[in-house]
């Protein structure tokens, strides 16, 4: 296909990083055989929708896109995939303009193939605007959560073979991507499908996979997605401790209650003092690492004692940031139906109230952070902050040097001046002061 006549293409992704990486993934097979991305007002002539079900919002919020991009494409062949995809294909099948529904995300390169594409890719070689790439190393989760809807739709078990992970790592970091983030819907399961049969000295461990992608050459650091406090296991942290410039000291582990009561009716698989020892022995044993998580709030039979539980867990790890979520009945999960649901009013109080508490807890990790050397990847441009009339020495006229968002490798959004050019790469910096929810920094690398 010439530029002047080849088709445009229009993708949009709801939902998790896994999704984020496999419309990555289509995008890439499409532009290889001609397609081109299409300009902000142009009419594509394919749209690709990544759909995501974890709440129905995820569900009505597919299903409006859906029905704009018709409209606003009115030529275009519509193709539908993702968890919502997988978990009601009639329902979207039927809204207008769609012609196509990929309802199991192993059928991608299929899907592939169908539009001409000869040599599949085995992974994906960029990841668009972003100066942060994902890199999907696992999927399907076996557990059985009774809010989560997840393992009906992607209850296939896979990891990736360590050799293509490490492949793809090398191709993104040579194209310049200076952070990676290993995901994957059960993160920390990696290597249990194919372990099968080996000899434990010679399984396939998420530690051994991050061991190696540590010993890769380049400039570039990894860090890991969402984990579940049972798979942090001491080889993992070791992991980390052994190499503390390469792999950000970070973990988002995910807790959704403190209640061991509550825990137990979500069919978790741990209780709280045991979600706490894992926290410690990150804690113990990397630098100041920051820790953050999910908190689901209002569960049913939720008391206020289980509530209070919560907090007093949330306090005594010291979480950076948590993602609250007031509990949404998901429709074909046993959480559901479950009598004591919480009333909104006081689900709405209990989220407001944990947020009056994160807030607390994140500046006084970011304060701990303050006078300390990090090391950030600078990402956008943004307005001077407050402090930078309050003692920081304003940009020199002609010094070409502006204000920059950026992310430490401890997850804390900073703010340093730097020349643009730098955009994309990795800076060491001293945080000096705190502002909003982010901290604000000076550049220490010779800008």
């Amino acid at each position: 296909m010439t530029p002047s006549i080849a088709p445009a293409l229009r993708t949009v992704t709801l939902g998790c990083k896994v999704n984020q990486y496999e419309t990555e993934y289509v995008r890439q097979g499409l532009l290889g055989i001609g397609y081109r991305d299409a300009l902000v007002d142009e009419p594509a002539a394919l749209c690709i929708v990544n759909t995501c079900t974890v709440t129905a919002q995820g569900d009505s919020k597919s299903r409006q896109i859906i029905r704009q991009l018709a409209r606003r494409n009115p030529a275009a062949r519509i193709v539908v995939m993702g968890c919502y995809a997988t978990r009601a294909p009639d329902e979207l099948a039927a809204l207008p303009g769609v012609t196509e529904v990929v309802t199991d995300k192993r059928e991608l390169p299929d899907l592939l193939g169908r539009f001409g594409v000869v040599d599949v890719p085995r992974g994906i070689s960029s990841f668009g605007s972003r100066h942060r790439a994902y890199v999907k190393v696992q999927d399907g989760c076996l557990l059985r959560c009774t809010f989560c809807i997840i393992p009906l739709v992607r209850p296939a078990m896979y990891s990736r073979p360590a050799e293509g992970v490490l492949d793809e790592v090398r191709r993104l970091v040579d194209a310049g991507y200076r952070e990676l983030v290993l995901t994957g819907i059960h993160l920390g399961h990696y290597g249990v499908d194919q372990n099968r049969g080996r000899a434990k000295h010679d399984w396939l461990r998420l530690s051994t996979l991050l061991e190696r992608i540590a010993r890769l050459p380049g400039e570039f650091r990894v860090r890991l997605s969402s984990i579940e406090a049972t798979e942090v296991t001491r080889e993992l942290v070791a992991a980390m401790a052994e190499h503390p410039r390469r792999i950000c000291p970070h973990l988002h582990v995910s807790m959704q209650s403190g209640s061991d009561a509550v825990l137990a009716r979500m069919r978790r698989r741990w209780g709280s003092r045991r979600f706490v020892d894992r926290c410690r022995l990150v804690q113990a044993a990397l630098d100041r690492p920051a820790l953050t998580t999910d908190v689901i709030v209002g569960f049913p039979g939720e008391s206020d004692d289980d509530f209070a539980a919560t907090c007093r867990v949330v306090e005594e790890i010291g979480f950076s940031k948590i993602h609250i979520f007031p509990f949404s009945p998901r429709r074909g999960t046993p959480a559901a139906d479950m009598a004591d649901q919480i009333a909104a009013p006081l689900k709405a109080e209990r989220v407001r109230r944990l947020g009056e508490l994160e807030r607390h807890l994140r500046r006084r990790y970011f304060k701990n952070l303050l006078g300390r050397q990090l090391e950030a990847l600078l990402e956008a441009p943004v307005e001077a902050p407050v402090a930078a009339m309050q003692g920081i020495p304003a940009a020199e006229s002609g010094s070409r040097q502006s204000w920059l968002a950026g992310t430490t490798c401890r997850y804390a959004p900073i703010r340093v001046r730097a020349p643009i050019s730098r955009l994309g790469e990795l800076v060491k910096v001293r945080a000096i002061a705190f502002e909003g929810n982010q901290l604000v920094g000076e550049t220490l690398a010779d800008c």
